[in-house]
């Protein structure tokens, strides 16, 4: 099948259109789907994903994820410099390496997704740098996860929720998809244990997901945020023809 020219925000200035980041992304989704050559892409599981599926996803994980650190960086008071994110189709058990393995200590915040997208989505923080944010805002010098009080498990569930929610309003904004989510949850626990709900969720649908993989530096200081996303494949299909790619 053909592809739609996709529709842009009605900027008819050029100037206009490079500071809409709607604008391109659809774009560099034009872009991409005519280098392939317009073939048929119908997504039925992972195994499905393309070269040119995990192009595109990659413009949508660098808008939510370049969201998602303007709001971080409007809450601490700091510049938060973010890479353009490194994204791959992952079993669970690679995931696990590729995040420090099924021990490593993490916060992680789980939301499931509904409406134009069905699936789920956890943003996954190393402790180091969650007990770095905390200190940040609440002028403390907490070493490990084990020294952080009731108020700082507060302020963590309140980063988790503005970056997480961040990154979907992202992506609903570039789609012209309402996305609902849930109650943003946050947790501090090993990586194993966090991943045990998604993977339990979706072990009837597929073994792999998708993994984003962010750098941020913040005060000099550089670490990875994670971005675990999970949506059903007629989800993935409607993503794809949001950005107007016909599968």
């Amino acid at each position: 099948m053909g592809c739609n020219q996709p529709v842009f925000c009605g900027h008819t200035l050029y100037s206009n259109m490079l500071h809409c980041s709607r604008c391109n992304a659809l774009a560099q989704v034009y872009f991409y789907y005519h280098n392939y050559g317009g073939k048929h892409m119908g997504i039925t599981s992972f195994s499905d994903i393309n070269d040119m599926h995990i192009d595109v996803l990659r413009e949508i994980a660098n808008i939510g994820s370049g969201n998602a650190a303007s709001s971080l960086s409007r809450m601490l008071g700091h510049s938060v410099d973010i890479s353009i994110p490194g994204i791959g189709i992952k079993g669970f058990n690679e995931a696990y390496e590729a995040l420090g393995g099924a021990e490593a200590i993490m916060v992680g915040t789980l939301l499931m997704l509904s409406g134009g997208i069905n699936g789920m989505m956890m943003f996954l923080l190393p402790i180091e740098v969650v007990c770095d944010l905390v200190n940040i805002l609440m002028s403390t010098d907490i070493k490990s996860h084990e020294e952080i009080d009731e108020m700082g498990y507060s302020v963590i569930n309140e980063l988790s929720n503005i970056m997480s929610a961040s990154f979907v309003t992202a992506i609903s904004s570039m789609t012209d998809m309402m996305i609902d989510i849930s109650p943003p949850e946050a947790a501090l626990d090993m990586l194993g244990s966090i991943m045990s709900v998604p993977s339990i969720y979706f072990a009837k649908m597929s073994d792999t997901l998708l993994l984003i993989q962010n750098e941020l530096e913040i005060e000099g200081k550089k670490t990875r945020a994670n971005v675990l996303l999970l949506p059903d494949m007629p989800s993935l299909e409607k993503l794809m023809t949001s950005l107007g790619i016909d599968i």
